[in-house]
């Protein structure tokens, strides 16, 4: 028993392994298909097969609905023919006395003109059903069974039309003027081969201009379709030629407005790719003239104690003040480089809480109230109304301390800084307004970038890395905030930013 659920087990496992391997196989098959059919995908195609079916449908209705127009006017009109002949033909029998004398020479003579024009068969029948004229000479003086005739004695008219064998036949009762009695029935037979015969041409015709129709469209279509991919093409080769390397050059493809639009767009982001690899290799060369910089200095003056002997105490004192503040200049570089490495993670790090931000802010001013006194500038604070939101308190607080300690250094002596918090129902503004030096107008596009100096010498004087406005940016960004910046030289700078009120990740 117990080999036998084995067997059971491992029959179970191949059969599995075989399913899978026909899965895959017919996976595979799908797969190289749906590989060799990859033109039903293409742009051209589709333009190729919609411009063919909306010139060809309507014609194709046109042709179709104008055939069927004829045959129903022609045999409507053939129709309306034979029940005005029919009632002339019942005046002419009353008033001839016909049912009297069935011989009667003209009377036979104008029925039989009127089957011959129509190509049809006519029979007199009187009210006890027999055959008074039959004008093929067959039923004479014979009895007609019919229902037809026989409703139409009981003045019921039909008319029957039979699409195989290409006839009409109507009824036309014989009925007295003054009585009002049905005296006899006239019963027509007439053929539907003359209609058929101008349908059939028609069609014919029709087919024709249809086909010549349909060719042309179709080689319009062809052509227009080219036409319409072709500047879509030109976008991919001008999209290869970039994929190759040659980042200089712009992407210009002629054609429609969307192309345009789409080639004016590539441009734009292939300009901003050439920024960011400028920015990228600005700060590379940045970061490195940064912190070879402080490292300079120290060799420079640890070989200056090394090669001077007997060098008095207060000179070794001076020397290692001096590559304390290199070192300790260098510190804060690495510090704001890892700030600024911190900032660039996802947002999915951020650390969101409800904070008043009234208290953040003047956590922040009581923290640097004391490097405004030193420099003697007027810190002023102004809250229009408490503010309540959900924001990562440890970036947005380095955030505004940049702003803020920035405002302060780069200031004027006597100067201010005016720091005012305001909100409404979606996001709150900090606003930092100073009576600084300002920034040049063709610098502030560049104030955010990293490592980048409005003056090197006054900042370096200041002790400022180039990073703290970078670092603020990112902090704001990561909060789905705004900052922007408005400053005239030797009038004052003010930023405003703008941050959401909830926290939207």
């Amino acid at each position: 028993m117990y080999t036998f659920v084995v067997y059971a087990k491992r029959l179970k496992i191949i059969l599995a392994s075989q399913n899978i391997y026909i899965q895959n196989g017919v996976l595979a098959i799908f797969s190289k298909i749906k590989e060799k059919l990859w033109f039903l995908k293409s742009m051209r195609v589709h333009s190729l097969f919609a411009l063919f079916l909306i010139g060809v449908l309507p014609i194709l209705f046109f042709t179709w609905e104008m055939l069927n127009t004829y045959n129903s006017t022609a045999f409507e009109q053939r129709k309306n023919d034979l029940q005005s002949q029919g009632s002339s033909m019942a005046n002419l029998l009353l008033s001839s006395g016909y049912f009297s004398d069935p011989s009667i020479e003209e009377v036979n003579t104008e029925l039989l003109r009127i089957a011959n024009i129509y190509d049809g068969r006519i029979l007199v029948v009187d009210s006890k059903l027999n055959i008074l004229k039959d004008t093929y000479g067959i039923e004479d003086g014979n009895i007609i069974i019919s229902e037809d005739v026989i409703k139409c004695l009981q003045g019921i008219n039909s008319i029957r039309q039979d699409k195989e064998n290409n006839f009409v036949e109507m009824t036309v009762p014989i009925t007295h003027n003054t009585s009002k009695d049905i005296m006899g029935v006239i019963l027509m037979n007439f053929s539907t081969k003359n209609i058929n015969s101008v349908s059939s041409k028609l069609s014919q015709k029709a087919s024709v201009l249809f086909l010549t129709t349909a060719i042309l469209i179709f080689v319009y279509a062809f052509f227009y379709s080219g036409v319409f991919t072709k500047p879509f093409i030109n976008l991919k080769k001008a999209i290869g030629h970039l994929t190759e390397g040659y980042m200089d050059e712009e992407v210009k493809v002629d054609g429609f407005y969307e192309v345009k639009q789409i080639s004016n767009s590539l441009n734009q982001m292939l300009l901003r790719i050439k920024n960011l690899e400028r920015s990228r290799q600005e700060f590379v060369s940045n970061v490195s003239h940064e912190l070879k910089t402080p490292i300079t200095s120290i060799k420079v003056l640890a070989d200056s104690l090394i090669m001077q002997e007997n060098v008095p105490p207060e000179l070794y004192r001076e020397f290692l003040v001096d590559i304390t503040e290199e070192i300790e200049r260098e510190n804060k570089i690495i510090n704001d480089l890892l700030s600024l490495v911190k900032l660039d993670k996802t947002a999915s790090e951020m650390n969101i809480t409800s904070i008043k931000i009234n208290d953040l802010l003047e956590l922040v001013l009581k923290r640097l109230r004391p490097i405004a006194k030193k420099n003697n500038i007027e810190l002023i604070y102004e809250s229009f109304r408490p503010v309540i939101a959900e924001v990562d308190e440890v970036k947005l607080s380095l955030a505004l301390s940049n702003l803020i300690e920035n405002a302060i250094k780069y200031n004027v002596e006597d100067g201010w800084v005016r720091v005012s918090l305001n909100a409404d129902h979606k996001y709150f503004y900090v606003k930092v307004a100073d009576s600084g030096i300002g920034i040049p107008e063709d610098a502030q596009d560049f104030i955010f970038d990293r490592f980048y100096r409005v003056d090197k010498a006054r900042s370096r004087g200041t002790g400022g890395t180039g990073l703290g406005l970078s670092i603020t940016k990112n902090a704001i960004h990561m909060h789905k905030g705004a900052i922007k910046v408005y400053s005239k030289e030797n009038e004052g700078t003010t930023f405003t930013v703008r941050v959401p009120i909830n926290y939207i990740a």
